[in-house]
């Protein structure tokens, strides 16, 4: 899994016909350890999400970790002691090799690179976070379950390290060892104890957005209400003058390829998407960051838009507008309707 060939090759790959290599089909009678090791899939489901920032790539993760369980034999499965944290070892692995060469591929990305929005509940029951037994001595360090899943942290953890994304991860978010992240990387836990540190350091410096949730929407709103408007003054209003854009298209729709930064610029640019789209629909939706928006043209999502807020003003907007980044929304939309 070190590229995105390689990736839609794991999605698309074709279990052996023997009852002890392969995944159980839909509907198909399933042992009791099968049934263990198949309750683990939201949770690694949540972790790749977290490791990777794409459901698409957290997919793969999860596809391939149990491609690697149906192909070991009864003897060799009947050998694990311990087959959710096996899993979660080896989902974790295979995301950091898929992290590395993420880099090489986001290079060659069309425009910019965002992580993908998801609804604020979508792993509900795939996380176990118990803060009592993490060793933080700031609270304010210790990232709350629904910021776990925000664009404002996920963008943070893109400019970490892939040891220091695992490890931060591993152990803030998912209670997991010192020890036990060392084997995955390969590093002593004293080292791992260190990119734990430093993660925290990056998350911390980058906080400054952090924001109560009561504030933070109703700064969106006023946001909202100016962008509908059509004026200048008022959308300027509820901008940071250093506020920045940040939009993904993919290269599959139209973007603004490079960052749109300054409050006249932002907003200029976001009135004049409103005035060539007209027929776009918006509503309020929840994620890790808080509200965030949805719009849809003619029936269909079209982009997802999350803010970020410090001092009362928005200081950051993230547009997402690749369509394979949307793939929840759009499925989740179309079944509501």
């Amino acid at each position: 899994m070190s590229d995105d060939a390689e990736g839609a090759s794991v999605r698309s790959v074709v279990f052996e016909s023997t009852p002890s290599s392969r995944v159980p089909r839909r509907g198909e009678p399933v042992d009791d350890d099968q049934n263990d090791v198949f309750g683990e899939r939201r949770r690694l489901t949540s972790l790749a999400y977290r490791m990777t920032g794409t459901l698409a790539d957290a997919e793969d993760v999860v596809q391939e970790t149990y491609v690697r369980w149906y192909r070991m034999t009864d003897a060799e499965r009947s050998g694990i002691l311990n087959p959710p944290g096996w899993l979660t070892t080896v989902a974790s692995r295979i995301s950091l090799d898929l992290l590395t060469s993420a880099r090489r591929r986001r290079e060659q990305y069309v425009g910019q690179w965002l992580p993908e929005p998801v609804p604020l509940d979508l792993f509900v029951g795939g996380e176990r976070i118990a803060p009592a037994s993490v060793a933080l001595d700031d609270p304010l360090e210790r990232v709350a379950l629904d910021e776990s899943v925000s664009t404002a942290l996920l963008v943070v953890l893109e400019s970490m390290t892939p040891a220091e994304r695992v490890a931060f991860v591993l152990h803030d978010i998912f209670e997991v060892p010192f020890p036990e992240i060392a084997e995955i990387l390969g590093r002593s836990a004293a080292a791992v104890r260190q990119l734990a540190t430093s993660a925290r350091r990056h998350v911390r410096e980058n906080r400054t957005s952090a924001v109560p949730r009561a504030e933070h929407d109703r700064v969106v709103r006023a946001f909202q209400h100016a962008s509908r408007s059509g004026g200048i003054e008022q959308l300027l209003r509820v901008l940071a003058p250093d506020v920045e854009l940040h939009s993904d298209g993919g290269g599959v729709v139209r973007a603004a390829l490079n960052i749109v930064s300054g409050a006249d610029r932002v907003a200029r640019f976001l009135l004049g998407i409103a005035a060539k789209r007209p027929d776009m629909q918006l509503e309020e939706i929840e994620t890790g960051d808080g509200i965030a928006l949805l719009f849809r043209e003619y029936g269909e999502v079209v982009s997802v838009v999350n803010l970020g807020v410090t001092d009362g003003a928005v200081t950051r907007v993230w547009i997402m507008m690749n369509p394979h980044k949307l793939s929840h929304w759009r499925t989740d939309v179309a079944a509501s309707q």
